[in-house]
C-alpha cells in the first residue's frame, strides 16, 4: 500500500509539471483533438476543387492519409473496427487520387480499390457527410435520403412537430448545406478529378427511404408545406435565400460554420452551388480557417473538427488544482483569465428552446462563440471556481454560468449537450445515416452525471433541491439492467457509468444505495485482468458493453475515480488498477492513442491527445485525496 501511494506522488509531480511546461502564453492548453482521416480527406478534394495551391499542407495530409492505411487495404476508425470502415476507406482513396500525390497503379491504391470493391463499392458507404461529399463533387446522385427532404422546411413555424429547429444544433449545421445542394442537384468536378466509375455498382441505391416508416414524417412535411400556401408566390427562393443567410449568420470569426470543419467544408460547396465565386471573401475567410484547423507534426497533418481548447484548457487547469496546485498560482490564474474571456455572451440558437435566460456558457474550442454546451460550461466553472473567492469578475461569471447551467435542464430532469428539449424521437425515423444519435440532442448519462457532480460538490445543492433530484431521479431510471450507464460522448458505458456514479454521489445518494452499488460492481467486474480497463467502440453501436480486452488511460482513470468515489477505503482492486494506470503512463502504444471519445457511432471517433494526461492526473490526486499520502 506505501509503495502505491508513494509512487502516486512521483506521478502526480511528473504530470503536473508535464502540463506546466505547455500552458500557452494566453493561458490556454492546445491538445490535438484527432478525428480519423474524413476531414483530412475532404480538406484535400475541397482545396482541389477551388485550386487552393497549399502544396505543403496537401503533400502532409496525404501522407497522413496514407500512412493510416491497413495492411487490407483499408482504413479504420479504430483498431479492432472489424472489416475497416468502407466510408472512411471511400474517402481517403478519393482523396489519395485527387491530391495528385498518389496513382492508381501504386500499390497502397490498388489494395485500397480491392478493399472497396469486395465491400460492394460506393453504393456500400453509410456515413451521410461521404455521400454529400461524393455528390457534391459529382461522383454520384444525390442520396434521396436528403433530396425528399424539402428546403422549405426553413420556412415551418416552430410550433409544426417538424421543423429546422427540432433538428439539433449540430445536424442543422450539416443539414442546411446539404438541403441547398440537394435542391439545386449541384455538382461540381475538375479536369484532374479521379474518376471513381468503376467503383459503382449501379443496382444498388441503399438511400430510398421507405413510405411505411416515413409517413408520420411525410405527413409531418406535407402539413408544414399546407401551412406556407398563403406565403408570397415565390416560397422557394424565400426558402433558398433563408437557407443561405442560415449558414452567413453563423459563420465564426475565423471564418468557419460554427467552428466545425465538417460543415464549413458543406457550406463552401453550398456556396459554390449558389454561384459564389471560387475567391469569394466568405470561401477564402473559410478556408483560412480550415488551414488552421491543422495539427502539424513530422512530414503529416491532420484537420480537427473542432480544436479542443477550451475544453483542454478547463479540464487541466482543474485537474492540476486538484493536484495541488494553489489558486493563486500563475498557471491557474493564466488559465482562468483565458477561461473568463471566452464566456459566451450571446442568445444564439440554444435560446429558442430556453428563451429568457442570460447567456452564460462555454463552447469546445477557442473561436466558438455561439454553440455553447453543458459538458464545457461545467468544465470551465470548476476550473474558475477557486477564482472567485478573491476575484468579483469570476464571481459573476460563475453566477451567470451556473444559472446557464441550471436553465438548460431538459423537461425530463436530465441534461442535453448543446440545446434544451431537442428530443423529437420522430426525426430519428429519418433514413438519415446516423439520424439516430446526430438528428435530437435528448437527456444524457454522462452529461447528467457531469452536471451533478458540479452542482453539488461545488455549488453545495443536494436532493433537497427539486431540480437535483429530477436530475438524479433520470439518471436512476435510465441505469441499464446490468448495472452501467451509456455514456454518449465518451466510450462508453465506462465513461458513463463514471459520471453516474460521481454525480450521484456527489448531490448525497449514499454510497449504499442500490444503483450506486450495482454501477460499482459493474465496473468490477468489467476489469481487465492486468488491473485496467479498456472498452471498444462498437460499443455504441451494438448498444452493449464491448471489451476491448486492453487497458486505456482514459478508461481505466475513468473506472478508478467512480470507484473511489464510492468506495471509503482502497479496495485491493481500486490498487492494482492505479498500479496498472501508472505503468499505462509509461507506455506509448496504441492502447495509448485508441480513441475513447465518440461523435456518431460508426463514424466519428475521437483521440484526444490530451486525455492520457488530463484523467490519470485527476484520478491520481482524488485517490491522493481522499486516501492520503
Amino acid at each position: 500500500m506505501g509503495n502505491v501511494r508513494s509512487t502516486v506522488d512521483v506521478e502526480i509531480m511528473k504530470l503536473t509539471d508535464f502540463f506546466m511546461q505547455r500552458q500557452h502564453q494566453d493561458g490556454s492548453w492546445h491538445f490535438c483533438f484527432e478525428n480519423g482521416i474524413t476531414m483530412d480527406a475532404y480538406t484535400i478534394i475541397l482545396f482541389r476543387i477551388l485550386d487552393i495551391q497549399d502544396e505543403g499542407l496537401i503533400s502532409r495530409l496525404h501522407a497522413r492519409i496514407l500512412a493510416e492505411q491497413q495492411p487490407e487495404g483499408c482504413w479504420r476508425w479504430y483498431r479492432d473496427e472489424e472489416g475497416g470502415n468502407i466510408s472512411a476507406s471511400i474517402d481517403a482513396y478519393y482523396a489519395l487520387l485527387y491530391s495528385g500525390y498518389s496513382e492508381p497503379t501504386d500499390e497502397p491504391l490498388i489494395r485500397a480499390k480491392r478493399y472497396i470493391q469486395s465491400q460492394g463499392g460506393l453504393g456500400k458507404s453509410n456515413s451521410i457527410l461521404t455521400k454529400a461529399i461524393l455528390a457534391a463533387t459529382g461522383q454520384r446522385k444525390w442520396p434521396a435520403s436528403i433530396s425528399f427532404i424539402p428546403l422549405e422546411i426553413i420556412l415551418f413555424p416552430t410550433y409544426l412537430p417538424m421543423n429546422l429547429f427540432e433538428f439539433s444544433g449540430y445536424s442543422r449545421v450539416h443539414l442546411i448545406p446539404m438541403l441547398i445542394m440537394a435542391d439545386r442537384k449541384f455538382s461540381i468536378t475538375t479536369d484532374k478529378a479521379p474518376d471513381l466509375s468503376d467503383l459503382i455498382d449501379s443496382r444498388q441505391d441503399h438511400d430510398e427511404p421507405s413510405p411505411q416508416e416515413n409517413r408520420e414524417i411525410v405527413e409531418s412535411i406535407r402539413m408544414g408545406l399546407s401551412r406556407l400556401l398563403g406565403t408570397p408566390r415565390y416560397i422557394h427562393e424565400a426558402a433558398l435565400h433563408k437557407a443561405e443567410q442560415f449558414m452567413l449568420n453563423r459563420i465564426e470569426s475565423d471564418g468557419t460554420l460554427y467552428s466545425y470543419a465538417s460543415s464549413t467544408i458543406l457550406m463552401v460547396f453550398a456556396l459554390l452551388s449558389l454561384e459564389y465565386d471560387k475567391r469569394h471573401p466568405i470561401i477564402m475567410n473559410a478556408i483560412q480557417g480550415l488551414t488552421a484547423m491543422q495539427n502539424r507534426y513530422d512530414d503529416k497533418a491532420t484537420i480537427q473538427n473542432s480544436p479542443s481548447t477550451i475544453w483542454d484548457t478547463a479540464l487541466i487547469s482543474y485537474a492540476l488544482q486538484e493536484s495541488g496546485v494553489a489558486s493563486h498560482h500563475e498557471a491557474v490564474q493564466r488559465a482562468g483569465s483565458y477561461l473568463l474571456s471566452r464566456q459566451h455572451d450571446k442568445a444564439a440558437d440554444w435560446s429558442l428552446h430556453n428563451r429568457g435566460t442570460v447567456p452564460g456558457g462555454w463552447g469546445f474550442s477557442d473561436t466558438n462563440t455561439l454553440n455553447p454546451d453543458v459538458d464545457d460550461t461545467t468544465a470551465a466553472l470548476r476550473a474558475m471556481h477557486s477564482l472567485a473567492h478573491t476575484a468579483p469578475v469570476y464571481q459573476d461569471s460563475l453566477n451567470r454560468g451556473l444559472n446557464w447551467i441550471i436553465s438548460m435542464q431538459n423537461n425530463d430532469g436530465g441534461w442535453p449537450a448543446f440545446e434544451k428539449n431537442t428530443n423529437n424521437e420522430m426525426l430519428t425515423w429519418l433514413a438519415i445515416d446516423g439520424a439516430k444519435s446526430a438528428a435530437i440532442d435528448p437527456s444524457e448519462a454522462d452529461l447528467t452525471g457531469r452536471t451533478l457532480e458540479y452542482l453539488g460538490n461545488f455549488c453545495g445543492f443536494d436532493m433537497k433541491h427539486d431540480f437535483i433530484k429530477r436530475g438524479a431521479g433520470w439518471l436512476i431510471s435510465h441505469q441499464e439492467q446490468d448495472g452501467s450507464w451509456y455514456g454518449r460522448w465518451g466510450i462508453c458505458y465506462i465513461y458513463g457509468t463514471w459520471a453516474a456514479l460521481t454525480g450521484l454521489r456527489a448531490v448525497g445518494i449514499s454510497e449504499d444505495h442500490a444503483a450506486i452499488r450495482k454501477g460499482a460492481e459493474w465496473l468490477l467486474q468489467v476489469q481487465n485482468h492486468d488491473g485496467g480497463w479498456g472498452e471498444s467502440c462498437t460499443s455504441d453501436q451494438v448498444m452493449r458493453y464491448k471489451p476491448l480486452r486492453h487497458s486505456t488511460p482514459s478508461q481505466t482513470a475513468w473506472a478508478l475515480d467512480a470507484l473511489i468515489t464510492v468506495q471509503p477505503e482502497p479496495s485491493a482492486a481500486v490498487n492494482k488498477g492505479i498500479a496498472q494506470m501508472i505503468e499505462l503512463l509509461q507506455q506509448d502504444d496504441w492502447t495509448t492513442k485508441y480513441p475513447t471519445g465518440a461523435g456518431l457511432p460508426g463514424n466519428f471517433y475521437s483521440h484526444y491527445h490530451s486525455y492520457r494526461h488530463i484523467w490519470p492526473l485527476l484520478t491520481l490526486s482524488h485517490y491522493k485525496k481522499k486516501y492520503g499520502s
